[in-house]
């Protein structure tokens, strides 16, 4: 059990977007009407801002702020004062991702692409590492580096899929 909890809290980018499909799938199958694939998109793309970008970063920012040295020795670093900016870095990034849960089109935007150049340079700093220290930690070459490439992904995904709905004049989004 011991190991299970510590997978789920360690790995807490994927425990994330699993909760928020669940979630998802739960929510559509509260829906009284026909599902059509604006609906779906609506509510994956809704629990995957709330949960795989809000509560993610939040958790994130808790991490790197309020248990920087755990952190840190997860990563496979030593602690520094930069912990402390990625914290405050990713709680931002959680803020623009809860809000823009129910917001339009531009706020879902900003809640991707900010996280996305941020997790991606995350990425490349995670393959820097285990090319040139070897630095293979769960924290760097673990699921968190395959979330780190992968989310912003499924997150442009979503935006594109929520702009042609709305082109299209079919979208369900706020």
């Amino acid at each position: 059990m011991a190991g299970l909890i510590q997978f789920v809290l360690g790995n807490f980018t994927l425990t994330f977007f699993v909760i928020g499909l669940m979630v998802s799938a739960w929510r559509l199958m509260r829906i009284q009407k026909p599902l059509s694939a604006p609906l779906v998109t609506e509510a994956l793309f809704k629990w995957f801002l709330f949960f795989s970008i809000g509560v993610s970063c939040f958790y994130n920012a808790v991490m790197h702020t309020v248990f920087a040295e755990t952190a840190a020795s997860f990563i496979g670093w030593a602690n520094s004062p930069f912990q402390y900016e990625v914290g405050f870095a990713s709680l931002g990034f959680a803020v623009v991702g809860l809000l823009a849960v129910w917001r339009s089109f531009d706020m879902r935007l900003a809640a991707i692409l900010g996280p996305a150049f941020f997790l991606w340079g995350a990425a490349g700093g995670h393959v820097y590492q285990m090319v040139t220290k070897h630095n293979f930690a769960p924290g760097n070459a673990g699921v968190i580096f395959w979330t780190d490439v992968l989310l912003p992904v499924i997150g442009v995904v979503f935006l594109i899929l929520q702009r042609r709905q709305e082109k299209a004049g079919i979208s369900v989004a706020p």
